[in-house]
């Protein structure tokens, strides 16, 4: 294969080695660096590229969820983390889950014998400043102090977070607007910003008790039970009295039914995750509960019973930047020419996600090395939606996320619902 550009990728992971294989495919040469095995982060184990850290599933494989058309838009695309998965699949229902040796093994084995690519096993502390072509950091949600300070330089120090505190979120069509009631807090002039789910004093109660008894998510041996006080996860409130959440994000205070009159108990308050209003996050609700639980217990409260969730919430060490700040839609950054971001440091959450972003890094960045011009994916793609969320988002809320779809554009008068699966076919690849 013919060398004709160059660029440098920093982070073995998924994203670093979907990045340089997709440069790599282009014709370009990659420098990629990897600190394994001189040195680990708290959370890896092997010096395998492409290591898996915690589940071995990849989430659903069918093509009428986001999960999956995430995956089947990364097949066409021709995505080196795929073909690994597909080949490293063991039996799991409709997930795709897979051998994680097997899986590391195929990927480490690919990005190795690559004519184009040049493995440096050596830990980078700063982005080199000075390298042929273009740059793509993708160190991973637990990258190296002198990096991530390095990175704050670049950024501004408030546009780089080192933890996620992230709330549920809800799907419009599935909540009861007959109990449900739209009011912003002392605001009366006009509807307002804020959905609100009324409970009156037995419906608290009994929402404490189970919040108080449902089953958390046991800490990783590399996380510490490090919360800030402005995040504390829901049930850790709850444990310090049974009005905590009264005087915290569930206060009724200047919530007063519009058409009643009635001050509820407490309110559980909604606020819109989109600009098309067709999700809502469950406001203070960042939890370590266990997704299942998180399910049972939220859908007891009043308007929820019958939610459907797009992300459940947690709390987890991550380090990323606020997207809608620092990212271009090609993934690289503002004010930073070369600079790409790619995996959860740009600002998406799982395996899939990471590569997606790794992916699109490695296509711009290898575009840009040629002295083309980037690609930004439509917005009814997986992958575009992923950017819409990144780059449209309000960064004064921003969070990383998964792929759902609620992060899609509205679907067009009389086109097939998301949720049956028959408008996904207007969702494949571009160009």
């Amino acid at each position: 294969m013919e060398k004709t550009g160059q660029l440098t990728v920093i982070g073995g992971g998924l994203a670093g080695c979907e990045a340089a294989w997709q440069a790599a495919e282009q014709g370009v040469a990659i420098d990629l660096y990897e600190m394994k095995p001189e040195r680990f982060s708290p959370a890896h184990e092997s010096a395998q590229l492409g290591e898996l850290v915690c589940s071995n599933s990849l989430r659903s494989n069918a093509v009428d969820s986001a999960a999956g058309l995430l995956k089947e838009e990364m097949r066409q695309l021709g995505s080196l983390m795929m073909r690994a998965a597909d080949t490293a699949a063991v039996p799991a229902g409709k997930a795709l889950a897979v051998d994680r040796r097997q899986f590391a093994d195929l990927i480490t084995a690919a990005i190795a014998g690559h004519p184009l690519i040049t493995v440096h096993r050596q830990e980078v502390t700063r982005i080199p400043e000075s390298a042929a072509g273009p740059v793509i950091l993708a160190a991973g949600p637990l990258m190296s102090a002198p990096l991530a300070e390095h990175l704050q330089t670049l950024t501004g120090r408030d546009n780089l977070a080192f933890y996620d505190a992230i709330a549920p979120i809800v799907d419009a069509d599935s909540l009861d607007m007959e109990v449900i009631y739209r009011k912003s807090r002392w605001d009366d002039d006009n509807p307002g910003d804020y959905l609100n789910c009324p409970m009156d004093r037995e419906q608290y109660e009994r929402f404490i008790a189970l919040l108080g008894s449902a089953q958390t998510v046991a800490l990783r041996p590399f996380e510490e039970p490090k919360y800030f006080e402005g995040c504390l996860p829901i049930e850790v409130m709850c444990e310090r009295g049974t009005e905590t959440l009264r005087f915290g994000p569930m206060k009724p205070i200047g919530l007063m039914h519009p058409q009643t009159g009635i001050v509820p108990h407490a309110v559980v308050q909604l606020r819109a995750e989109n600009r098309d209003n067709t999700t809502y996050n469950l406001v203070g609700f960042q939890t370590k509960l266990t997704y299942l639980e998180q399910q049972r217990v939220f859908r007891t409260i009043p308007g929820l019973e019958k939610a459907v969730f797009l992300r459940l919430g947690s709390i987890h060490r991550n380090t990323f930047v606020c997207a809608p700040q620092v990212l271009e839609p090609t993934l690289e950054m503002k004010g930073v020419p070369g600079l790409y971001l790619a995996g959860q440091l740009s600002g998406v959450e799982g395996y899939i996600e990471s590569g997606a972003m790794g992916l699109l890094a490695g296509i711009n960045a290898g575009r840009q090395a040629l002295g083309k011009t980037g690609l930004v994916p439509p917005e009814a793609t997986a992958h575009g939606a992923l950017i819409r969320h990144l780059t449209g988002s309000d960064p004064a809320h921003f969070q990383p996320s998964n792929v759902n779809f609620g992060l899609f554009p509205p679907l067009s008068p009389g086109e097939p619902s998301k949720k049956s699966g028959a408008g996904s076919g207007r969702n494949w690849p571009w160009g």
